[in-house]
């Protein structure tokens, strides 16, 4: 009986859960700085993809709601948890493509990167879903390199959060706080097929985005 009515369930609880975050997210006082420069790349025919932590991501569904007019992806594992995350999505106006680098991880990158080269916007969390934390996955950088895209880093901060004691140290905002929406410059790593070039583009990112990871 309960094998029945399943999914009915599941949205019911997506539905709820999705009220209960915007509702908590619109007490926020947001900041967002440097959205304007790869906007304007993507507007005139640019392929963008939005990369950030783990830790990070509850905070800017907020503000990512606003993207949903361009139709964009985001990579959800297929766990459990990520059932309940990608009706989430959804209900943000985000793609939620399933998979990750430890189940069906090939189909859905080869997925985003179809929906990538279709709509020229995508984000993922280069440390997710289970870590370890600060060390980016090959993922993200493939994910832009076959599509032809820029990467986009993006930060989100707080003047008042709750950490959690998780692999991540996941950050919740509390209610009315200041919460600050950064995006980092353009990266193109396109440039070098080896694999040690790769590495070293990895590596770079990691190096470029590890200061707004919050220890």
């Amino acid at each position: 009986m309960l094998k029945k009515y399943r999914y009915a369930l599941i949205g019911l609880i997506q539905g709820a859960l999705y009220s209960l975050v915007r509702c908590y997210s619109l007490t926020f006082r947001f900041h967002i700085e440097n959205e304007s420069p790869w906007l304007a790349f993507y507007h005139s025919g640019g392929r963008v993809l939005l990369c950030g932590w783990h830790q990070q991501f509850f905070a800017a569904i907020r503000h990512f709601k606003t993207y949903s007019i361009y139709s964009p992806s985001l990579m959800i594992s297929q766990s459990k948890d990520g059932d309940i995350i990608a009706g989430i999505a959804k209900r943000s106006g985000w793609n939620p493509v399933r998979g990750s680098s430890s189940r069906n991880g090939g189909r859905a990158l080869r997925e985003m990167v179809e929906q990538l080269k279709a709509t020229g916007l995508a984000a993922h969390i280069v440390d997710g879903p289970t870590g370890p934390a600060g060390i980016i996955k090959a993922g993200g950088l493939s994910l832009a390199r076959s599509a032809g895209a820029v990467i986009v880093p993006f930060y989100i901060s707080a003047d008042r959060a709750w950490y959690f004691h998780s692999w991540d140290r996941f950050m919740l905002p509390k209610p009315f706080a200041r919460v600050y929406l950064r995006f980092g410059n353009m990266l193109d790593f396109s440039s070098g097929e080896s694999h040690e070039a790769f590495e070293d583009h990895r590596a770079e990112l990691q190096q470029i985005m590890l200061p707004g990871l919050i220890s």
